[in-house]
């Protein structure tokens, strides 16, 4: 199984914004075809929580595509959070 803090720093590297979460899930899954949404989606957390310390556009970016990701069902729908 694939580290969480591994998959947060490629989460980070691909993660841009407008970014669809299925997008990023098909791009890190490239990288990490072993983890599942859920877990995909604490990475995200987590780089966000890497990225917060500095301040900076990154982690409001980061977060933005964490919580798509989060309130988002597999078929593609999205839920209330």
């Amino acid at each position: 199984m694939n580290d969480i803090s591994q998959i947060a720093k490629t989460v980070s590297e691909l993660a841009a914004p407008g970014m669809k979460p299925k997008e990023l899930l098909r791009a890190v899954r490239h990288h990490h075809p072993l983890p599942s949404k859920k877990q995909v989606t604490r990475a995200a957390f987590y780089a966000v929580i890497m990225h917060a310390d500095h301040g900076d556009q990154r982690a409001k970016d980061l977060h933005n595509v964490a919580i798509t990701t989060r309130n988002t069902l597999e078929s593609g729908a999205v839920r209330d959070a």
